[in-house]
């Protein structure tokens, strides 16, 4: 039996009510995240490039927008903005239930976190994992409303598997939206691999072990085996997924937190002499950027998230974009942030995101704060009503009344409980239209 095969029939088993609840948060995560994302330049391209029939790629664009999407660290990927698009989608046209719904999306989260975790750190080096193993999880999600075989979502994986794409080259031009394409795309393409087999057509197998497969052409110290690294009995990975409460790079928020603590503690921006970000590797490869020149390097700065935080309290959107990024003071507080890696929280990345932030005080004292877990991690988690209130006001960015955003709120948590999906889909265009 194939991996793919095997992974198919782990997708098969029961998704409990718990689970449900679940993927509802994640869908009302990801629904602040695209009504306010539908207001950028990039949501605008897409639109008009997507056609008046293209909801997957519109939506599948939104949600990442403003960094704020869930993210699950060990696969260092964001499974939100590409499986829910998706599940959206098979779900509108096939007019499932919200419980199926769902449990596609619980299923989804599983394929495209276990590939994830499974392609290594070479990957990582040029390959988005979200637009590599997005389409993974976005065929697992719709397989599972088209209700496909085992042996039909394996051959849905592997078509999958066969588009994967989306290089890190997009970070280094600030200017491209490549990262909404890699997500659109994510997309697009799980539900077109679903839709092949449930017509027909031909699959792979063997897309993990082959040969010529996904792991040897992409993942040079990976093993493909590690696709199926898991208990049997083994709660759904959805589980282990973080929420980010703040509008950067995830790489950022641990550093933001600690930033909030001194802050908390006595520590005025004024009185930093200068300072040090220590964090491990990939933070510092994605996010030393002391001089961000517009909002998506501000997003990816550890030196502007910091700086920021330290001066105005717990960041807002605002705080990474516009006059954010050429205030006076703003400038003057990153120029004196540097950025190091610790050895030591390298060794326990990526299980924790951790950074120590160390503060040298004009009157010659030091100040540091560590954080081993940034919130919003499943060891550090916010609570239902703190990702209640985040979307709200994701929501009331983009356009939306308060009253509006507290009912497209209260669809998407009540599909976990027999609401009804087309109402939530009525309510969502509608958002997103305002």
């Amino acid at each position: 039996m194939t991996a793919a095969a095997r992974l198919a029939r782990r997708l098969a088993r029961p998704v409990a009510e718990a689970d449900r609840a679940r993927a509802a948060l994640h869908l009302l995560d990801w629904t602040g995240c695209a009504v306010a994302g539908a207001r950028s330049d990039a949501a605008r391209a897409m639109r008009i490039a997507a056609g008046p029939c293209g909801d997957l790629l519109y939506w599948g664009a939104l949600g990442n927008i403003l960094e704020m999407d869930d993210v699950d660290k060990r696969a260092l990927l964001h499974p939100g903005p590409v499986v829910v698009p998706a599940a959206l989608a098979a779900a509108d046209r096939a007019g499932a239930s919200a419980s199926t719904f769902l449990g596609a999306v619980v299923r989804g989260y599983e394929a495209m976190i276990r590939v994830g975790r499974a392609v290594g750190p070479d990957h990582y080096r040029y390959w988005h994992n979200t637009g590599t193993c997005g389409p993974f999880g976005a065929a697992a999600a719709a397989a599972d409303i088209d209700h496909l075989n085992t042996e039909q979502c394996a051959a849905a994986l592997g078509l999958a598997g066969t588009q994967a794409s989306g290089l890190w080259q997009v970070r280094h031009e600030p200017r491209s939206h490549a990262k909404q394409l890699h997500t659109a795309r994510s997309a697009d393409s799980g539900l077109l691999a679903a839709s092949l087999v449930r017509a027909g057509f031909g699959g792979l197998m063997s897309i993990f072990e082959g040969p010529q497969g996904f792991f040897a052409a992409t993942c040079g110290d990976a093993d493909p085996e590690a696709v199926l690294d898991f208990e049997e009995d083994a709660p759904w990975a959805i589980h282990e997924v973080s929420f980010k409460p703040w509008s950067a790079c995830r790489h950022a928020h641990a550093a933001i937190d600690a930033a909030l603590l001194l802050r908390a503690g006595g520590v005025r921006p004024e009185s930093v002499a200068c300072g040090r970000i220590a964090v491990y590797r990939d933070a510092v490869v994605f996010c030393d950027k002391p001089a961000p020149a517009d909002s998506l390097s501000a997003r990816f700065s550890l030196q502007h998230a910091v700086a920021v935080t330290l001066i105005g309290g717990a960041p807002k959107i605002t705080d990474f974009e516009g006059e954010s990024l050429a205030r006076p003071d703003v400038g003057d507080l990153r120029r004196r942030l540097a950025v190091v890696e610790d050895p030591a929280i390298t060794a326990r990345y990526p299980a924790r995101f951790g950074a120590r932030l160390e503060l040298d005080l004009s009157d010659g004292s030091r100040r540091t704060a560590e954080v081993a877990d940034a919130l919003g991690d499943p060891e550090n988690p916010m609570s239902d009503e703190e990702l209640r209130v985040k979307a709200l006001s994701l929501m009331r960015r983009g356009g939306m009344s308060a009253a509006a955003a507290e009912r497209l709120a209260a669809s998407a948590l009540s599909l976990a409980h027999g609401g009804s999906l087309g109402a939530y889909l009525d309510l969502l265009r509608g958002g997103l239209a305002e």
